[in-house]
């Protein structure tokens, strides 16, 4: 939904992981249904890169599938290898949206992390750890493989699956939550989740381009009634007045546990007159994109946010609160804030505080 200030449009890589019968590909075939006009593109388990239609079937993949051998991603590629597959997917040919990393059930989330957070492709932004448990099996899955809690920690969103066999999902919803560092928590049944926690859906008849404000906040699914299951609360975010950066910045550094998804354009008025500000965040992963402002553009500031369980009245004050009323002036170092997170092309990415 951004561009880096280069001008290259920027696609998210979301890593969907779980231990193996979680349903991480059940959840990936109900996107690949759901996601309206978007293109998803997918590195799947112990398959390669493979470009999927987001209206296709999975099972209409047919040989458009590479081995990667033992089907661990995070040992059976390294950051070049992986990039390589980006590259295809990422390519403006392709019109793809967003690619999905289903990693094998005995990979390594954090490795996988890594490798996404180190690629050197211009044209991709981390969207985010999804983690993936069964609610019917996750004492007996704990109790096998402790290291779950360590991935839950880990996790910007985690989905809450198979509740419908769950004899307790209430009490296994709790613990998750208490298991969790500030990621959003989503009841799910067969996989299904509002697409638009992970990506825009993007109306049919457009394919390129980036989305428009009211593209980012549309929620018309012609199914989304039969989704009350995996509710979400969101929140758009429109103000005519400028932003104080500073303000900005606490509120973002503060944000509530559930907020899983903040995205949209800021106009910090006369701190940086020349450029509004795309905005990413996605768990604790922020980054922010200065962009030149064009004389059609109305000098706006438009967020949406996204999560489960939060208080979005709350949010909306907190924000109207960062509104900058302050004269044409502004304090030179006011900004510094914002630009820890404007990536430099020879930095390292940068996360924000837990």
């Amino acid at each position: 939904m951004s561009q880096p200030s280069s001008g290259i449009r920027q696609i998210p890589v979301v890593v969907l992981a779980g231990f193996l019968g979680s349903g991480k590909t059940t959840l990936l075939n109900h996107l690949l249904h759901r996601s309206g006009g978007s293109r998803i593109g997918a590195i799947v388990n112990d398959f390669g890169a493979i470009e999927i239609d987001a209206m296709a079937v999975a099972g209409a993949l047919g040989d458009s599938t590479v081995s990667l051998g033992n089907g661990c991603l995070c040992c059976a590629v390294d950051v070049g290898e992986l990039d390589g597959y980006l590259a295809k997917l990422a390519a403006p040919s392709t019109g793809i949206d967003v690619i999905v990393i289903e990693a094998s059930g005995l990979a390594e989330p954090q490795e996988l992390m890594r490798m996404v957070l180190a690629s050197e492709h211009p044209g991709i932004v981390y969207g985010g750890l999804v983690e993936v448990v069964d609610a019917a099996e996750f004492d007996d899955t704990r109790a096998r493989h402790p290291e779950i809690d360590r991935h839950l920690a880990l996790a910007d969103l985690v989905v809450v699956n198979k509740l419908d066999r769950a004899e307790d999902g209430d009490r296994v919803l709790g613990l998750v939550r208490s298991l969790v560092d500030r990621a959003a928590v989503v009841p799910a049944s067969y996989g299904r989740i509002d697409p638009e926690f992970l990506f825009d859906c993007r109306p049919s008849e457009e394919r390129v381009g980036q989305l428009s404000f009211d593209d980012l906040h549309h929620h018309g699914h012609a199914d989304h009634a039969a989704h009350l299951h995996a509710a979400y609360d969101s929140l758009a975010f429109s103000s005519e007045v400028p932003m104080d950066p500073r303000r900005l910045m606490q509120f973002l550094d503060s944000r509530p546990v559930g907020l899983y998804r903040i995205k949209g354009y800021v106009d910090f008025g006369a701190y940086d007159i020349r450029n509004r500000y795309a905005v990413h965040a996605v768990g604790r992963f922020l980054r922010f994109y200065p962009e030149m402002w064009k004389p059609e553009d109305p000098r706006l500031t438009q967020l949406v946010l996204i999560g489960s369980g939060i208080d979005a009245p709350a949010l909306g004050k907190e924000l109207e609160a960062c509104k900058s009323d302050a004269p044409h002036t502004a304090d030179e170092h006011g900004m510094w804030g914002v630009l820890r997170y404007v990536q430099d092309p020879e930095e390292e990415p940068v996360e924000p505080p837990a």
